[in-house]
This record gives structure tokens, C-alpha cells and sequence, in this order.
């Protein structure tokens, strides 16, 4: 018996290590296969940032992405200021996840063949996707962590999973708030409703007071960083909700048959788990009681949060990772032994990965390059070393990826011979990294869509002025840059234009330099 146990150890060690390695290169190389500037570099520069002594609410405005923006800084810290490590932060993370799906699956009893296939598969169609750090990708990922904490906390009844399922949930809230926000609300409830017929307090009070230190922490953490209350409350949690209402009411005209379309394959699985706990829902009085009730519900809302987040988010489809998790899960409740049932469900996973897997990940579809011919991608070092090993193409310039990089050299030399302290505002967030600079911009990224700083006509427009002028004012900044598609009017619409001289360095770059005026108080 103890050889046969020793065998299974051993098997589940390869196995963990494998995953591990596995999920974690290839996501290496498909973070490396082109760029969409500010999606792919969402989080380098303010890494750097943070590095650099800069914090999210008080130095830059932010509706979401703070706790990634310390975990990128950190990762910088450890691993260098470059594209390697900051790609390694979503493989590392990717590997993580893959390894833990993985656990999970063994918990419940899944053998080890068919819990290593389904993590392998979920390890394809998980981060590769994006490949950099991003914020759908971290907020999901996070809350699935929170989901499996749940799953084993009801389980295995350990307090340890009390304590886990809180933290997680706060990092996802704080990497963005939605699709978090929509994953806690219906889990919550359904907690509630357990604890209630268990007839169990420790676990509620063990979240809660978790929960309670966690906001504390948070709290105290701003007072020390000099990141105010009322600036996190305005920027993360107001402000977001002033722009989110016209996509709730978008709700009204999406098709249902588009949304079956899109998602046709999730819900396949998703039906077929729930025909197979119909029966024991029609006799609710006797199945309510038990966990499998329970491991349902909060994978089901689980994965229709994910779904309702994707129709509302104007990012590429992200969630098809659901497909081998829920196959997964469906493995658990299929009570047969004719083992030709697990083999359809493998090669349905198979299939549908390997689609996926060609779309989004060599097809780079949601960074906007399923058009491209990748084969043209220029060696990003071209631009600096420290953007080594990204094979350069954007969806802007995806038919002459070489005439992009001399157009950045252009910029980048531009602002290295200008002495004075600038401000930059710019989608290439990489610029003040390669040059070891700050720039001080007061956002992460320039989409004039109204969702990542407030213009003309939002009620928080003069917060994001007032952060504007505090910049400029604090740093003593001389001349401000911007860099296309950023325009004189994403100055003018905060700084009287009496406060600027205007000049057109060539078409992609212009400077305006401070002057006296009463906006600033500029001496």
C-alpha cells in the first residue's frame, strides 16, 4: 500500500510541476506576440511608478487597478524594470491558478488524469489571453481564488478558507470592481442562506472580522501613502458608477440569440449541469441540505456573473476559460461509470480549446490583431532593452510595424533631450520606464471615451482639474507633452489656454510650456 501511495504522490508532484512550467512559458510566449500599447502596458509604467515613490489616487487618477499596479511594482523590484518581468507577472499568476484548479479538482475527488487535462486545457485559455497584466483578467482570476476557497470551506469545514475567501475577494475588488462586484453579491447571499441552515456562526464571523482588518488595513495603508479617503471613494467606487449607467441601460437592446451565440459553448456545459441537478431541485425540502447544493449555486452565479460582465465590458471575450472549469465541475456530479461520458466531455474541451486557442492566442484577437501577420513583428529592443523579447506589431500600425518604431525613437529623443520637468501624456505607457524618467501623467491611459478620467459634461470634472493643477503645480512642471492621439483639448478642457504656449513639434508630438497664469500660480 505504500508504494501505491507513494506512486499517486509522486504522479501529483509531476503533474503540479509540469502545469506549473507549462502555464507559466506559454503565457511567456504569447505575452510576447505583439502589442495593443495601452492595454499591453497597462500597469508597466505605473509599476514603475510605484517604484519611484508615485501612488494611485493621490499621484494619478484610477478607476481601477491599484492592487496590480503594487503587485507589478513588486514584481519590478524582484525580477528588474523590463517586459520580461512584467509579462512573468501574469505567467506567474497564470501558473498559480493552473496548479490550484488543479488541487481542487484532486479535493474533489476527480482522479489525476482527468484533473491534470482539465487544468492543462483551463492553463490554454486562462491569462494567454492577454498575455500582460490586466484588470478583467486579475479581478476574475482573483474571485475564482475566492470561489475555491468557498467550494473547500464548505467542504472540508477548515477556518483557513474563512480567512482566505475575504482577502481574495478584496484583491479582486481592487484590481477592478466589476466582474468582483457581481461574483460577491449573489455569493454572499447564498452563504448566508447556508450558514443560516447549518446553523453555523464561526465561519461568518471568521470572514467578517478578516474582512473588517482588511478595510482597516486599507484605510491606514492610504493615511501612511497620503492617498486620501474621499479621493479613493470619488475615483474607485463614484466615479465608475457615473459612467457605468448608460451600459446598464444598453442591456435593453442586446440580443439574446447574440449572447447564446457568443457563448454558446459555455452554456452547453452549463445545461448540462443543470439537468442533472433539475431532479434533486424539484425535491429542494430534502437537497437543500446538502453541499452539492450549494457547490452549484456558487458555480452557476459564478459563471453568470463572468457572462453578464462580458456583455456590459466593451473588452474582447475573455471567460472561455469556463469551459474546461465547468467541465471539470461536471465531472464531479456525473454519477456513471461508463467512462465513454468523460471521454465526449474531454474531446468537447479539446475542441473548443484548441479554437479558442487559436483565436485569442495566436490570432492575438483581443488585442485587436487577428488581422495582423505577426510574422512582420520588429524585435521590440529596437526601442530600448528594456522592451526585450516583445516582437513589436499594434493594430495601428500592423502593416508597418518598423515605421511605428521610428516613430516612437523620434518621440523618445524628443523628450530625452528636453531637460525640463514634463509631464507626458501619452498611450505609450512604457515611455518614462525606457528613459528612467517620471512624467507624472494623471492617468493611466488616454481613450476620450470618458471611462478613464472625467470630461466635459461628468459631475467629477473638476476633482480630475484640481488633480490636474496639483500636478503640474507640486512638481514644478515646465512644459507638458503630448503624444498622438492625445490633443491640445485634453489640456484645454482643464488649464485655461492663457497658461500655455502651443507648439507643434511634428504631427504624432507638441509641447506646451507653463507660463504665468492665474490657473496655476505660476511664478
Amino acid at each position: 500500500m505504500d508504494k501505491v501511495r507513494d506512486f499517486f504522490i509522486k504522479k501529483e508532484f509531476l503533474a503540479i510541476i509540469f502545469l506549473f512550467l507549462f502555464s507559466v512559458l506559454f503565457n511567456q510566449y504569447y505575452g510576447n506576440r505583439g502589442a495593443f500599447p495601452h492595454d499591453s502596458f497597462a500597469h508597466f509604467e505605473t509599476g514603475f511608478r510605484i517604484l519611484s515613490g508615485e501612488h494611485p489616487f493621490k499621484n494619478y487618477w484610477v478607476i481601477s487597478g491599484p492592487f496590480i499596479d503594487y503587485i507589478q511594482g513588486l514584481f519590478f523590484y524582484l525580477f528588474g524594470v523590463n517586459w520580461k518581468s512584467y509579462v512573468f507577472h501574469a505567467s506567474f499568476f497564470n501558473g498559480i491558478l493552473t496548479i490550484i484548479t488543479f488541487l481542487v479538482f484532486r479535493s474533489f475527488k476527480i482522479n489525476t488524469y482527468y484533473s491534470f487535462i482539465y487544468s492543462f486545457l483551463f492553463s490554454i485559455l486562462a491569462y494567454p489571453s492577454s498575455g500582460t497584466p490586466f484588470v478583467d483578467h486579475h479581478s476574475a482570476f482573483l474571485s475564482l481564488l475566492g470561489i475555491y476557497s468557498i467550494l473547500l470551506g464548505i467542504k472540508d469545514e477548515k477556518n483557513l478558507y474563512w480567512i482566505l475567501f475575504p482577502v481574495f475577494f478584496f484583491c479582486a475588488f481592487l484590481s477592478k470592481q466589476v466582474p468582483s462586484a457581481y461574483i460577491m453579491i449573489p455569493i454572499i447571499l447564498i452563504l448566508c442562506f447556508y450558514f443560516f441552515e447549518q446553523k453555523k456562526l464561526k465561519p461568518i464571523l471568521i470572514s467578517f472580522f478578516t474582512g473588517t482588518f482588511l478595510i482597516i488595513f486599507l484605510f491606514f495603508f492610504g493615511l501612511i501613502n497620503g492617498i486620501s479617503l474621499s479621493s479613493f471613494i470619488e475615483q474607485y467606487i463614484l466615479y465608475p458608477q457615473s459612467i457605468g449607467k448608460g451600459r446598464i441601460q444598453s442591456l435593453m437592446n442586446i440580443s439574446p440569440l447574440g449572447v447564446f451565440g457568443n457563448f454558446k459553448f459555455i452554456f452547453i456545459i452549463l445545461g448540462i449541469l443543470i439537468y442533472i441537478n433539475i431532479k434533486d431541485f424539484l425535491n429542494f425540502k430534502k437537497y437543500y441540505k446538502k453541499k452539492e447544493l450549494y457547490y452549484f449555486l456558487i458555480i452557476f452565479f459564478f459563471t453568470i456573473a463572468l457572462i453578464f460582465h462580458q456583455i456590459l465590458t466593451r473588452n474582447q471575450i475573455f471567460i472561455f476559460f469556463l469551459i474546461p472549469l465547468l467541465a471539470g465541475f461536471l465531472h464531479i456530479y456525473m454519477k456513471t461509470t461508463k467512462k465513454v461520458f468523460y471521454y465526449i466531455i474531454i474531446i468537447f474541451c479539446i475542441f473548443v480549446t484548441t479554437k479558442y486557442h487559436l483565436r485569442f492566442n495566436e490570432g492575438r484577437k483581443f488585442h485587436e490583431l487577428i488581422n495582423a501577420n505577426l510574422n512582420i513583428a520588429v524585435d521590440a529592443k529596437k526601442i530600448d532593452n528594456k522592451l526585450l523579447g516583445l516582437k513589436w506589431i499594434t493594430p495601428q500600425y500592423q502593416e508597418n510595424p518598423e515605421f511605428e518604431i521610428k516613430k516612437i525613437n523620434e518621440i523618445k529623443n524628443i523628450l530625452k533631450n528636453d531637460k525640463r520637468k514634463k509631464m507626458v501624456l501619452s498611450n505609450y505607457p512604457f515611455l518614462s520606464v525606457i528613459l528612467e524618467q517620471q512624467f507624472f501623467s494623471t492617468t493611466r491611459w488616454h481613450v476620450f471615451d470618458g471611462t478613464d478620467y472625467p470630461q466635459i459634461g461628468n459631475k467629477y470634472l473638476i476633482s480630475y482639474k484640481n488633480l490636474f493643477q496639483k500636478i503640474l503645480v507640486n512638481n514644478n512642471i515646465e512644459v507638458i507633452y503630448t503624444i498622438s492621439p492625445v490633443k491640445n483639448k485634453n489640456i484645454y478642457d482643464y488649464i485655461d489656454l492663457n497658461c500655455f504656449v502651443e507648439k507643434e513639434l511634428n504631427e504624432n508630438i507638441s509641447s506646451f510650456t507653463l507660463k504665468k497664469c492665474d490657473d496655476l500660480n505660476l511664478s
